[in-house]
């Protein structure tokens, strides 16, 4: 039988980290708080939760990859909504932000997840906020626990 390596939703010991585009913040400011909220609930205290606040979405991968090269966390999620909007603009963003934040946690071993919605309307971003569509930060927040637990599975990187 294979052996089977799987994360759960227990908090771990350490720090998370949070960054947090502010542009389209009254999207923004909901993910944060369906994060913050999953990672309480799940037994991470509200002292070993750092928040980071930066411009845009665009902006998050730098500040990610400071953090999770840092050593100080276990995990960073980050959290966004860039709306499509009469331009091109947000494909360049979109595509930017997801490349960054990848590049960011496959450099630094340490989970970095996505929790950046791309979303054609306003309604769609706040349906993924806590509305009709669920919590997209709190789903972030529960991939890092999951991330965390299973990396604190597998064997250690040979690479380092």
């Amino acid at each position: 039988m294979p052996q089977v390596f799987q994360g759960e939703w227990s908090a771990p010991q350490g720090r998370f980290a949070i960054v947090v585009a502010r542009f389209n913040d009254f999207v923004t400011k909901r993910l944060l708080e369906g994060a913050v909220d999953t990672l309480q609930r799940h037994g991470v205290a509200s002292e070993a939760i750092d928040v980071a606040w930066v411009p845009g979405s665009f902006e998050i991968p730098l500040v990610a990859k400071r953090l999770a090269d840092a050593g100080n966390h276990v995990a960073v999620l980050c959290l966004g909504a860039v709306i499509r909007g009469e331009t091109s603009h947000h494909d360049y963003i979109n595509h930017q932000a997801a490349a960054g934040i990848m590049q960011a946690g496959q450099s630094s071993g340490v989970p970095v997840l996505f929790g950046v919605l791309t979303c054609d309307t306003l309604e769609q971003a706040i349906n993924r906020a806590g509305g009709k569509s669920g919590n997209k930060g709190a789903e972030a927040a529960l991939a890092a626990l999951e991330m965390v637990n299973l990396l604190g599975k597998l064997p250690p990187d040979s690479q380092g």
